[in-house]
């Protein structure tokens, strides 16, 4: 009989035991999931916030024609991206996208087409009689426009108007030299 005593208490002990292990490895697993999950909401934070560094150089800064053509040959081909060009030519009637169309309104994405409707080819931009030419020494003002998601989905290129002192050409007409930042209406 002590024998069985002393028997059922070592099985009692290690069943109490094997519980109790059992219960320090959830609560470490429950621990250690929560901890990871955090650590995956900051590293999806650090990397959009990496991506958008990308792109501060295009939030409301001026830049020359010639660095336009340089960002539209650069992110013309990225999924789900649009770049909008509004030339002086182009003012108050029309605009240019390359990459994918879109439309936005106060900087933010309303609709944007899909990539079968994505538009890869300059010449327009590149043709000096076209209302669509970018002239490399022009000056446009840029901002980005997001999603709902706040990513990054375009950037928007407005030519600025000239305006400041004027000094007649051979034909007589004022040219003016000093970059006015208002965007063109």
């Amino acid at each position: 009989m002590e024998e069985n005593t002393g028997v059922g208490i070592r099985v009692a002990a290690g069943i109490f035991l094997t519980i109790m292990l059992i219960t320090i490895v959830v609560i470490i697993t429950i621990s250690s999931q929560d901890a990871a999950k955090q650590g995956q909401t900051k590293m999806a934070s650090i990397t959009t916030q990496l991506s958008d560094t990308e792109f501060n150089t295009y939030n409301n800064t001026t830049l020359s024609g010639s660095q336009v053509m340089n960002a539209i040959r650069q992110y013309m081909n990225l999924k789900q991206f649009g770049i909008k060009v509004v030339t002086g030519k182009q003012r108050g009637s029309s605009e240019s996208f390359y990459g994918n169309p879109f439309t936005e309104k106060n900087g933010m994405i309303e609709t944007i087409e899909g990539d079968n409707l994505k538009r890869l080819k300059l010449d327009e931009a590149q043709n000096e009689a076209s209302p669509e030419y970018i002239n490399p020494s022009g000056q446009f003002k840029s901002y980005i426009v997001r999603d709902s998601n706040n990513m990054i989905r375009g950037i928007v290129f407005e030519q600025l108007k000239l305006s400041g002192i004027s000094f007649p050409n051979e034909e007589g007409d004022d040219l003016l030299y000093r970059w006015d930042y208002e965007r063109y209406c």
